[in-house]
């Protein structure tokens, strides 16, 4: 019998149909993983969100079988990652692997990076804003900090080139790492979990928010300079050390984790669907300064299917950026340490929210679900806020008058890269069921 070749959320599949008598056709030596399928050379539907746009986004789909690699350590992986070359190449990843290990495999912690007589203790008691003030941080601990910082960093920040595929077989988590996409093209990450990009050696910025903030270092993934950019089915999270768990340092959380995802420096053309972000303070940031104006006409950007769980803030938080935000699904818990918002409307951003909905405890409003800085328009229609159907839009003016501007419904573009657009409802149950890591149908 012939192979049934079918099309789902925009993947090309080669479907086992008992029903109808077909036989599952998988190219000889595939690992089993989305349902029992080889999804490595998997592609983006012409339709699938921004990046599809220009020529589309294919990934490692043309490497060589030589280039096709299953890797179950960090010196594998490295291996396979060839300093982020642009040799089409795809990367199975099985297991779970820890950035934070040697190259012999041994695992590694904050104390053997440490150098340089870096001491916590010492760095508190050295730049305690009650005796230090203001003022820029120098002297032995603030260079002992950023040294052992730079060892760590050589661990693991992995860069990703152009033509690459990442997927994780069945299971595969990523831990510890920070993936790079650094000016790459073409670069497709799916149905792979990374969780706990930790940072061992947080700053200490004294002028930060007016009394400071510590300030961490590594995203799960962070796309700076690039464009043709797929994520699909991935599962981030803090799994293994939440922030909240974090002592207090001169009245601040001692935060460990920056961003899940950051998309910044003049990135475009990018889908991220059908993925779980969670347990989290900062989810999902577009553009990442007000003053950056090479980011005009780019950071275009489609989030489709998505769950936010437990996410704090930026889901997303966009600037300069034409954003396609539909058919996602936030859930804050009952028991949530904090939220801040959801949706945050910066400088020149042009979000265009579709059909999302959003689950809450009491104690949250849907006022609280977007936040403003700078910018001046949202649009949004089919929002669901606990099973009833909001104005987001004319809720946050309403409510937020007094210290934000109001917000026009004009964004200045209308999307038209897309799939079928599911009611909120609707999409609530299909991303509940199907996004995340080892959810491929």
């Amino acid at each position: 019998m012939s192979p049934l070749t079918l099309r789902r959320r925009g993947v090309r599949v080669v479907a086992l149909a008992g029903v109808l008598g077909l036989t599952l056709t998988v190219p000889a030596g595939a690992e089993a993983q989305g349902a029992g399928r080889d999804i490595s050379r998997d592609t983006l539907a012409a339709d699938d969100g921004w990046a599809a746009a220009d020529g589309g986004t294919t990934g490692g789909s043309t490497a060589a079988d030589a280039q096709v690699v299953t890797v179950r350590t960090r010196s594998e992986l490295v291996r396979a990652l060839d300093g982020g070359s642009a040799t089409p190449k795809i990367i199975r990843i099985a297991g779970t692997i820890d950035a934070n290990t040697s190259d012999d495999g041994e695992k590694l912690d904050c104390a053997d990076y440490a150098t340089d007589g870096y001491d916590l203790k010492k760095y508190l008691a050295a730049y305690d804003p009650r005796t230090w003030g203001g003022a820029r941080l120098s002297g032995p601990q603030e260079e002992a900090r950023q040294a052992s910082a730079a060892r760590q960093a050589e661990r693991i920040e992995l860069a990703v080139g152009s033509n690459t595929t990442i997927v994780g077989l069945k299971g595969a988590v990523l831990k510890g790492a920070s993936l790079q996409l650094k000016g790459a093209d073409n670069v497709i990450v799916r149905d792979l979990e990374l969780r706990d990009a930790y940072d061992c050696f947080p700053a200490w910025q004294p002028n930060t928010g007016g009394l400071g903030d510590w300030k961490t270092a590594y995203d799960n993934i962070w796309v700076r300079g690039s464009r043709h950019v797929w994520i699909d089915h991935v599962t981030i999270s803090d799994k293994g050390h939440l922030d909240e768990d974090e002592p207090t340092y001169f009245g601040r959380n001692y935060l460990r984790h920056d961003g899940l995802l950051d998309i910044t420096n003049a990135s475009d053309l990018v889908t991220v669907s059908w993925s779980r972000f969670a347990d989290h303070d900062k989810g999902i940031l577009i553009g990442n300064g007000d003053t950056a104006t090479g980011d005009r006409g780019r950071l275009r950007v489609t989030l489709h299917h998505n769950q936010f769980e437990n996410v704090v803030q930026r889901a997303p938080r966009v600037r300069f950026g034409q954003v396609h935000l539909y058919n996602n699904r936030y859930v804050v818990p009952a028991d949530a340490h904090d939220h801040r918002y959801s949706l945050g409307v910066s400088t020149e951003s042009a979000v265009y929210a579709e059909n999302n909905a959003f689950t809450t405890p009491g104690h949250i409003e849907v006022a609280d679900l977007v936040k403003s800085w700078n910018g001046t328009a949202l649009h949004q229609t089919g929002t669901l806020f606990n099973g009833y159907p909001v104005d987001l839009l004319a809720i946050h003016n309403a409510y937020n008058s007094g210290s934000e501007r109001d917000l026009t419904a004009d964004v200045g573009w209308t999307p038209t890269l897309h799939q079928k657009i599911d009611s909120a409802g609707e999409a609530d149950r299909e991303v509940a069921r199907g996004a995340g890591a080892g959810r491929i149908r």
